[in-house]
């Protein structure tokens, strides 16, 4: 479209000294078709003043617009004024505030403006104003809604929000008379078009402030995890949202001299976290004093735990101290604790409330500060049903529990541990191994590991062993054929894993855009920050650069 077609202005003020300003005295001057340099700049000034203090006076960008719309359309007479707004994530045009007389016909907020063929899409081009006759104008586009007004006006201008960095939107008036905008009109309107694009610039300068705020708020929790983990977690590798739940635990509870019971299948690192939740209290600096209660025969569990005197039984040659004694200010941690026979249950839960305990042999009663962090692969509600564990024990171990997750349910550390293995191993074994074949990580990663932690660990051990260059030759012939030539099977989704999922469907459908009304973050009911930090939590990455583009 050739914009010499149309009515075109330069969008220069024809007053170098103009100031902007507001309304209530542009009103007066405007019905008085008298408007003089000094009444003009007094006048501008005041628009000026208003427009700030609506700023200060409320955030929201939105209804300072309408407000504007309604000072603007009093101060020059017309019968309707309207901003549209580029969209900050998809560039789109869409009317953002207008004012128009009750019973006309208006836009709808959110509504897009066609750019191409239409004198909108000029404006923005061109940086030019347009003003003049709206049926004129339709005859020299080619779009049957060049100015995208009712077909009540029979007279307008649209005028360029200019920031700088490009042009914002703009600003639209029309009449339903044939009276055109004078040059004094549009000159003034010009100056309102730059107090809008400042107020615009600030609003989004605002918004992206708070925005990095937050996400700043959001890196800095995720720094401090890593920390952490390096830190006091050095021996749990992984950064999977269901393992990082797991070491949030420790943290809590870890400061806590409360007993944990720790829930997992064997070989899931249950001594791991436990020596973690040790590290990182109070506790650290004395003894963390393990048991796997069932590596010890019945007859000697009890002095394992609590000790026995000289004498106290045939073998007892010597004195010996039990692990709750060796571990005073410090912690005990009792592994497959659901071993303990029925019998000895009700010693271990007088030493959890009374701090106290009798050495078998002897009367005399031993006071020991040890804490008490338990681990079981079995189920102890249903073992209480059945019975076979006593429920006052059972609810005195179970005050924090924690289940740590089978490797098959964070399948995303599954080539970190690989490669951790690998260094270690290598290492021990003098070997330099750098290549892990893809096709090789690829079934590794599709496994169930039964044995989890533990059976990778040993498959990882016997690959270094047997490879004898730098490429890592892992025996896949020792894992069942059927799980490494068939698909992984089936299982429930997690929770975490279906918010992942339906966030990655609702991203794909909208093309990653965030904003808008059709944008993701309306689609799923959330405020965009708020996608943003369940997207960074569950490791969902854009695949598009989100920013505004003026």
């Amino acid at each position: 479209m050739n914009s010499t077609d149309l009515s075109w202005r330069n969008t220069e003020c024809s007053d170098p000294h103009f100031i902007p300003g507001t309304l209530a005295e542009l009103e007066r001057i405007g019905r008085l078709g008298e408007q003089t340099s000094v009444q003009r700049d007094k006048a501008c000034l005041k628009l000026l003043v208003e427009l700030t203090n609506q700023v200060l006076a409320n955030s929201d960008l939105r209804e300072v617009m309408r407000v504007a719309m309604i000072n603007v359309r009093a101060a020059i007479p017309s019968d309707g004024a309207c901003v549209f707004l580029r969209d900050a994530d998809t560039a789109e045009l869409r009317v953002y505030a207008f004012d128009f007389p009750p019973g006309t016909e208006t836009p709808v907020e959110g509504m897009p403006i066609a750019l191409e063929g239409t004198i909108a899409g000029a404006v923005l081009r061109t940086g030019k104003l347009w003003a003049g006759n709206i049926e004129e104008a339709c005859t020299r586009v080619t779009d049957t809604n060049p100015v995208p007004l009712t077909a009540d006006f029979k007279t307008g201008c649209m005028l360029p929000i200019s920031g700088r960095h490009g042009v914002l939107g703009a600003l639209v008036l029309s009449r339903c008379t044939n009276t055109r905008y004078t040059q004094d009109e549009l000159d003034f309107l010009m100056q309102v078009a730059k107090l809008i694009a400042m107020v615009v610039e600030n609003a989004l300068a605002h918004q992206e402030i708070k925005h990095l705020k937050e996400r700043l708020a959001e890196e800095r929790v995720d720094l401090d995890d890593e920390v952490r983990s390096e830190i006091n977690f050095e021996e749990i590798v992984g950064k999977s949202a269901a393992i990082r739940r797991v070491l949030k635990q420790v943290q809590t509870v870890a400061p806590t001299d409360s007993t944990v019971l720790i829930y997992g299948e064997t070989g899931t690192g249950k001594e791991l976290i436990a020596r973690a939740i040790h590290n990182v209290s109070k506790r650290q600096s004395h003894a963390l004093v393990k048991l796997n209660c069932a590596a010890i025969p019945t007859g000697l569990l009890e002095s394992e735990l609590f000790g026995h005197e000289k004498g106290a039984f045939t073998g007892a040659v010597v004195q010996r101290i039990g692990r709750f004694e060796v571990a005073h200010k410090g912690t005990v941690f009792l592994d497959e604790i659901g071993e303990i026979p029925l019998e000895l249950q009700t010693k271990l839960l007088r030493v959890l409330q009374e701090r106290e305990f009798e050495r078998l042999g002897s009367t005399r009663t031993i006071r020991s500060d040890a804490r008490l962090i338990a681990a079981t692969n079995r189920d102890l509600s249903e073992m209480v049903e059945q019975q076979k564990f006593r429920s006052d024990l059972f609810y005195r171990l179970n005050v924090f529990p924690m289940r740590v997750p089978a490797l098959r349910e964070r399948q995303e550390d599954i080539p970190l541990l690989v490669r951790h293995f690998v260094q270690h191993f290598a290492k021990r074994m003098n070997r330099v191994i750098d290549t892990i074949p893809s096709e090789t990580m690829s079934t590794l990663v599709r496994y169930p590991w039964p044995g989890n932690v533990r059976e990778l660990q040993n498959l990882i051990e016997r690959a270094v062993i047997l490879s004898s260059g730098p490429v890592l030759r892992v025996p896949l012939g020792d894992l069942p054929a059927r799980v490494v030539a068939g698909p992984a099977k089936t299982k429930p989704q997690t929770i975490e894993e279906a918010e992942r999922a339906h966030i990655l469907s609702v991203l794909k459908q909208t093309n990653w855009v965030m904003g808008g009304p059709k944008g993701a973050a309306a689609l799923l009911g959330m405020n965009r920050s708020t996608v943003y930090f369940r997207m960074r939590k569950l490791g969902i990455v854009r695949h598009v650069e989100m920013k505004y583009e003026g």
